[in-house]
């Protein structure tokens, strides 16, 4: 039976929507193929493992009793992952549990963007999810932009700025701005999710206001010439390489000009409403239109040499032009009830996204790590220099 590790929490002001995504993949994992280890980053950074740590009820109490501090280590002679306690002692485990397999369920920076996917690059383990790559593009929204539009797939117009040159040089910073694109705008944190951080602003005074939000979140900004009267329209994918497949369409609906954090966890799981009075299931679009956002939901996941499952956002304006909004890579994107029309329930769509995982690990150990090429006996590097 695959030990696998699913990762939540984490440094990042999505901490509470990762520790949902966590629960919800190790409740609805098929406990006969696989054995679920949690691992908890808290809001300090420390990383915890323990059986209460399997329980939501838990979270909300606050309530850990039995949660260990532990580290993970490599050793390469027996290719073994170990959970290990942090702090040991004469009479403690050495080694609590040992991982096959990662699945990371982290919302937002130190987590979804790279960092933790580094880790499990240099340890050699296989993870669910896209790469370092993938998921630092898909995280940085100017960066994914850039390279959208170097691949000619359709954005809205959008400049950027840091903020330092915000708080040095405001009035040039506004000028530019102004002069680059129209009103109305949104400004975005360029590194977070959830819709956290992010405002509309239809003149100067709402975009000083909104850059003063946004940089409480991020040292980089960017501005995005808003669509009128949008319809958001999501799709998602999943697989590897050239073997993609795409999700049903949903349209969020009963949202104004923002599709709000509240719109998105609050509201959409409140006492008695479901998730079809948020959101529109397959989205009512022409044929035309859907075949579109299917083939540029493809192209924007390849062209970040995404893996696994992510899920691309969409801007459809009045006269149905449609714009590539962003990718969500894991955790975000893992969006089951896109996928269950197509007859992958959350258990099944949770094994695919593991074999992909395997799928991938098996294919890099195809390359070669090593050249021959006896270097060191035939340069006069790191001698003595007289």
């Amino acid at each position: 039976m695959k030990k696998v590790a699913v990762l939540f929490g984490g440094r990042s002001v999505e901490h509470e929507v990762s520790i949902i995504t966590g629960m919800q993949i190790i409740e609805n994992m098929d406990k006969t193929k696989y054995n679920v280890i949690p691992i908890y980053v808290n809001k300090e950074g420390k990383w915890l493992t323990g059986n209460s740590l399997m329980e939501f009820k838990n979270y909300k109490e606050n309530n850990f009793k039995d949660a260990q501090e532990i580290v993970l280590s490599h050793n390469y002679g027996d290719n073994n992952i170990y959970v290990s306690p942090r702090l040991t002692g004469l009479f403690k485990k050495k080694i609590l549990d040992r991982i096959d397999i990662a699945f990371p369920a982290f919302h937002g920076m130190n987590g979804e963007d790279g960092t933790v996917q580094g880790i499990f690059e240099l340890m050699d383990i296989p993870y669910v999810g896209c790469g370092v790559l993938g998921s630092a593009v898909g995280m940085d929204k100017i960066l994914m932009k850039d390279v959208y539009k170097a691949n000619n797939l359709p954005i809205v117009d959008y400049t950027w700025f840091y903020r330092s040159k915000w708080i040095n040089s405001r009035e040039e910073v506004i000028n530019r701005i102004e002069e680059k694109l129209s009103y109305p705008l949104f400004v975005k944190p360029a590194n977070l999710g959830s819709s956290i951080g992010i405002s509309k602003a239809k003149d100067m005074d709402g975009l000083i206001e909104a850059i003063e939000v946004a940089i409480r979140y991020d040292r980089k900004i960017i501005v995005e010439k808003a669509v009128e009267e949008p319809r958001e329209i999501n799709c998602a994918v999943m697989g590897y390489d050239d073997e993609l497949i795409t999700s049903l369409c949903e349209e969020p609906i009963g949202w104004k000009e923002i599709l709000t954090f509240e719109d998105k966890y609050v509201k959409s799981n409140a006492k008695g409403k479901g998730a079809s009075e948020r959101r529109r299931i397959p989205a009512e679009i022409d044929d035309k239109v859907r075949e579109e956002i299917e083939e540029l939901a493809k192209l924007a996941f390849k062209t970040i040499d995404a893996k696994g499952v992510s899920r691309i956002d969409f801007l459809l304006d009045k006269n149905n032009k449609v714009y590539i909004n962003e990718i969500n890579t894991l955790p975000g994107s893992i969006s089951f009830y896109l996928w269950e029309g197509k007859g992958y329930s959350i258990s099944k769509l949770i094994d695919e996204l593991i074999n992909i995982a395997i799928i991938v690990h098996e294919e890099k150990k195809k390359n070669s790590y090593s050249y021959e090429a006896n270097l060191l006996n035939r340069t006069q590097f790191g001698a003595k220099v007289k």
